[in-house]
């Protein structure tokens, strides 16, 4: 990217780039034909809407975790989506099943609630399980612990399940490789696979990062191939949110000031981690920022602070090798899954604008926010 192109890009700002979105989807695409499944994006992850016509190339649908997710499924998707939620309120139900084309629960009792307004609303139901198999390192993210509150253990199902019942879905995966997915796979049968002859659909949930660099695409195909051959009758979803919107795009932001305490000097931005990247603080994890480094070598080191009141909103020091001025601009990169779905107007810092640098290396401001955008989140 040149600098003219990033001078056109207003600070702070998310900045998606279509290439690397596509290059993602096409990678999607090929998976899915080869295998024979079919990928939904899960917005929880990935909700920039703004996109939703350059994924409707290469997908249909996508899984939803709410009521307002399911709508904007409809609304933006123009499809109904695959709805799973921890739990569903009384009074939203009958609009949720409007938007689904296919309802998990996630427990025996919201099962018995719910079922037959979905069976009478054409909506397909299924269960969520919980295979009871993780490689997760951060329990914050693990849903497949054994006092997991999300999904069903073998243990607590019955013999046969109610006919209303035509998918199973788990969930076990947090950018995992294939690997993981196939052993995963193997506890998910071990365990369920005595009510596969009476569904009609798996979801393999999310966390399969294929698009990752390395990630092993065509051990996944045969995986996916192998448990498609011995179950045909079987529907497979796999429902990724980082993996659409992996690397495809970065945080613009701007130093405002330079705090110089004790041993530490503090590179003072105009976006907070705590409201703008909590992934970094809460999963944790470090970003990269463009042209730093990470190691001791480079000769001017700074932490990165965040501009909330949050004593612990920065990210320890990276390295530069020049020294930071205010004005000079820092690119936060890979800022694009799992950033704009959760951000905050915590201390009611200003948000981050979004735009999106297109095919044709143009850049397009979609959405500013100012005030009312934090007024009406209150009351």
């Amino acid at each position: 990217m040149n600098d003219n192109l990033l001078d056109q890009i207003p600070s702070p700002c998310f900045v998606l780039e279509e290439v690397k979105l596509r290059k993602n989807l096409a990678a999607i695409r090929h998976i899915m034909d080869q295998a024979g499944v079919e990928f939904i994006v899960a917005f929880k992850g990935y909700a920039m809407w703004s996109t939703f016509p350059i994924l409707r190339e290469y997908i249909n649908t996508s899984t939803a975790s709410s009521l307002h997710e399911a709508r904007l499924c409809f609304e933006e998707m123009k499809n109904k989506a695959h709805t799973y939620a921890p739990i569903y309120a009384p009074e939203e139900i009958d609009e949720i099943l409007s938007y689904s084309s296919h309802i998990t629960f996630n427990s025996m009792n919201q099962l018995k609630a719910y079922a037959q307004k979905a069976q009478d609303a054409k909506v397909s139901v299924g269960i969520r399980v919980n295979p009871e198999y993780a490689e997760i390192e951060t329990d914050l993210y693990n849903p497949a612990s054994p006092n997991s509150r999300l999904g069903i253990r073998k243990e607590n199902l019955p013999a046969q399940l109610p006919d209303v019942v035509k998918g199973l879905h788990f969930h076990a995966l947090c950018e995992n490789d294939s690997y993981t997915t196939e052993k995963v796979t193997h506890a998910f049968e071990e365990r369920f696979g005595q009510y596969f002859s009476q569904l009609e659909w798996v979801n393999f949930g999310g966390g399969h990062l294929v698009t990752k660099e390395g990630y092993q695409k065509e051990h996944l195909i045969a995986v996916l191939k192998k448990f498609r051959a011995k179950y045909p009758h079987l529907k497979v979803y796999l429902e990724p949110g980082s993996a659409f919107g992996w690397q495809t795009g970065f945080l613009k932001s701007t130093v405002l000031d330079i705090v110089e305490n004790g041993s530490a000097s503090t590179a003072m931005m105009n976006i907070s981690f705590t409201a703008h990247m909590p992934d970094c603080l809460e999963m944790p994890y470090r970003p990269e920022i463009r042209n730093a480094h990470e190691n001791n070598e480079a000769p001017y080191h700074y932490r990165i602070g965040g501009g909330s009141c949050l004593a612990g909103d920065f990210m320890e020091s990276y390295g530069f090798d020049a020294p930071l001025n205010i004005g000079d601009h820092l690119i936060f990169e890979d800022m694009i899954h799992y950033t704009m779905v959760k951000t905050t107007t915590f201390n009611g810092v200003q948000h981050p604008s979004i735009g999106i640098i297109d095919q044709e290396g143009k850049f397009r401001l979609v959405r500013k926010f100012g005030f009312e955008d934090y007024k009406n989140r209150l009351s």
